[in-house]
């Protein structure tokens, strides 16, 4: 393994499994060993891979549901993980779980998933779930029920010593930005709820626009844009404190051409959604987002915690012959990220 240096201190490295690989073939077993090869310390544990392994096992479909058969498939992946010398830093990406009206199906459904993903976090032997800032339609906008919603969340963890990184996704419905899910993160005050924050998420939603000829937001100048980007890093940089940081994580965008259209698609993912999707690359990799000023901003808090790759890049099959060669890119692409 191979902490990335940073003035000195050893920053611990993270890659997520739904991050790399684009074939059939490229199964769970692969994908750890091509991540361990190129010197990373963690793991993100993705659910598709989860199911995508029991389908290799069982040899037929998982019911996303079925607990009890996710469990068992969970203690085989911990045995795995452990023989390349890897940690499981997190399960995701636990979605649509806040906001929803207090007596609803929708409700009772997001606790018993978040019950049953906290017992194959058990499993795998992690202590961490992503919780991705809600786009679904019909959620409450009130930030006490938001806040509300995942202290009781924080609060069930804590039985277990786990703890949950709360992530805004830039198409959420009520919490795009991390200013959104900080003040969700305070006003809730839980010491096992933190954030996890992401280059694509904030570069994409405040500063970028896959709708747009230019790529970016265009509803003011670009004098303007760029002066409240600036200000919302250095706002980032003095408000939040460095420990409520659990995990940053890091990728690109591809500028938009032509331009997505402005309004949800047939499955009802919003523009940001269905960019997020499938173009996202690696950083210095053909994107345009300022993802070293938003690293910068964060380590500026005092961060010097988890740096994980979450890229999402269609052209990846193109571009590299094998997931060993994408996952030695990834790791160039961070040790030059932290040298900027």
């Amino acid at each position: 393994m191979m902490s990335v240096d940073y003035q000195g201190t050893k920053i611990p490295t993270c890659y997520a499994t739904c991050s790399i690989g684009h074939k059939e073939s490229h199964t769970l077993p692969l994908k750890l060993k091509a991540i361990a090869d190129a010197g990373f310390d963690a793991i993100e544990l993705s659910m598709p891979d989860i199911l995508a392994y029991g389908k290799m096992l069982y040899g037929q479909e998982l019911d996303p549901k079925d607990y009890d058969a996710l469990v068992e498939i969970g203690k085989t992946i911990k045995t795995l993980v452990e023989e390349h010398n890897l940690k499981i830093l997190m399960l995701q990406p636990f979605a649509n779980f806040e906001g929803w009206p207090k007596d609803s199906d929708a409700r009772k459904d997001a606790f018993e998933r978040a019950e049953g993903w906290m017992r194959i976090m058990e499993a795998v032997g992690t202590d961490m779930l992503q919780v991705g800032s809600s786009d679904a339609p019909g959620i409450s906008s009130s930030i006490d029920d938001l806040a509300g919603d995942l202290a009781e969340l924080a609060d069930m963890c804590v039985a277990r010593g786990q703890r949950i990184a709360y992530e805004n996704w830039c198409w959420a419905t009520h919490a795009p930005s991390w200013k959104d899910v900080w003040r969700i993160v305070e006003k809730a005050d839980r010491p096992n709820l933190g954030l996890c924050l992401d280059t694509f998420q904030s570069g994409g939603g405040e500063w970028a626009d896959p709708t747009t000829k230019s790529g970016l937001v265009e509803d003011i100048s670009r004098e303007e844009l760029e002066a409240k980007w600036k200000q919302s890093l250095a706002e980032l940089s003095r408000t939040v404190p460095p420990e409520k940081i659990y995990l940053l994580q890091i990728s690109d965008a591809y500028k938009m051409e032509p331009p997505i259209e402005a309004k949800a698609n047939k499955k009802g993912l919003r523009p940001r959604g269905q960019w997020s999707h499938d173009y996202r690359p690696l950083p210095y990799d053909g994107g345009y987002l300022p993802v070293e000023d938003f690293l910068k901003a964060v380590l500026g808090t005092g961060f010097r915690g988890w740096l994980s790759i979450e890229v999402f890049d269609g052209k990846g099959p193109e571009k590299y012959s094998d997931m060993h060669e994408f996952g030695e890119k990834a790791m160039s692409s961070l040790v030059r990220l932290l040298k900027t």
